[in-house]
């Protein structure tokens, strides 16, 4: 694994800090993510309180706790699978983590995020975990490598807000899931609360990064509980600004040539062919190669193409390492893209989604388009 750097001097674990499952102090008043439905950004509309409970149990009751989040992940994957595995380790709890790419390196936009020596390759996790919780994965293919021991885990806890992580996929033995949670961090600060366990500020900086990753900056979710929850993990002195510019404002100078090709193969479909306006771009290997750029590195080329006016829908084909097309959609609103890339084998929210093609460009847009309809 590429050796992460953190911004965060490396502390040791703190001695237990009581039984976890007592909640702290002011546990249960308005806005405490620990309150209950309808109260503060840690409410879990469609998470039942039985379940919650039988969570916190399966936590209290393990001899470890095997950590996941999906593949090539996010801010809002690794920083929730981090900040409960900080969390477990303050109070004394055996913990480890991983996630099941091939290629197994933290993405380097997110290698300031404490907490990475908790990390361990796919080799070196549980076969067979008897409490395992995954974070931010919609399907148990979207573990790669770590699929297998999902299966074989005795109790599996699937933590996640897509909207097609629906509970007829199977995926699972206990779920908090919730679609309306404006990230999987949202319910990953409720669980921690639920545990008794503090929110240090290594601990708030991966949930921050979560949070301000998945809302766009708080662009897509600006709800007041959205907003609460920012400004309980501010308050824990977490350094914000230095977390905004680590992801926003800091690329190789090849980036912005990756950008500038991507930029000019663009092409729109305005509203008169396409019922809400498309536009759509790809990133080849080839591009990535000239200036060996990884992967990871292309992610924001959608937040760019997504500006045109004259378009609902964005759309950016990326070319990983193997020759896939990873392709990502965004919507204004007026379309449904997670409808759209759900029924090409994909998934995500109604207004940013994805799904892999194995098509050219091109032919994958074909077979995409008729399907973005309101």
């Amino acid at each position: 694994m590429t050796a992460p750097t953190n911004t965060w001097a490396a502390t040791p674990p703190e001695p237990a800090l009581g039984p976890v499952g007592v909640p702290p102090a002011g546990a249960g008043r308005p806005g405490h993510p620990a309150a209950g439905a309808g109260a503060g950004a840690g409410a879990a509309g469609p998470i039942d309180e039985a379940t919650w409970r039988r969570v916190v149990s399966a936590i209290e009751a393990a001899d470890e706790v095997a950590l996941a989040c999906h593949v090539s992940p996010d801010g809002d994957a690794l920083g929730s699978m981090l900040a409960l595995g900080l969390a477990l380790r303050a109070a004394g709890r055996r913990v480890v983590a991983s996630f099941g790419d091939r290629r197994f390196a933290v993405p380097r936009l997110l290698r300031f995020l404490p907490g990475q020596d908790l990390l361990v390759e796919p080799a070196r996790f549980p076969a067979a975990p008897g409490l395992m919780l995954t974070f931010d994965a919609a399907t148990v293919e979207r573990l790669g490598l770590l699929a297998e021991s999902a299966r074989n885990a005795r109790e599996l806890v699937v933590v996640d807000h897509h909207a097609s992580n629906g509970a007829d996929t199977g995926f699972g033995t206990l779920r908090l899931v919730d679609p309306s949670a404006a990230a999987t961090t949202v319910l990953t600060e409720e669980l921690i609360t639920r545990l008794g366990l503090p929110v240090t500020e290594e601990i708030a900086a991966c949930l921050y990064t979560g949070l301000v990753t998945d809302t766009g900056s708080f662009r897509y979710a600006t709800t007041p509980a959205v907003h609460a929850m920012a400004g309980r993990l501010v308050a824990t002195g977490l350094p914000a600004d230095e977390i905004s510019r680590e992801l926003w404002e800091s690329s190789p100078f090849g980036y912005l040539k990756v950008l500038a090709a991507a930029l000019g193969r663009a092409v729109l479909e305005p509203a008169a062919a396409q019922a809400h306006g498309l536009v759509w771009t790809y990133v080849s290997r080839e591009d990535r190669a000239a200036f060996a750029l990884p992967y990871e590195e292309v992610e924001g080329v959608i937040d760019v193409v997504r500006r045109a006016d004259e378009a609902d829908v964005a759309v950016v084909l990326k070319e990983d390492d193997d020759g896939a097309w990873q392709v990502s959609a965004r919507s204004k609103g007026a379309i449904d893209v997670g409808r759209a890339c759900t029924a090409l084998g994909g998934g995500g929210h109604a207004r940013a989604a994805g799904f892999t093609s194995h098509l050219p460009p091109a032919e994958t847009v074909a077979m995409l388009r008729p399907l973005l309809t309101p």
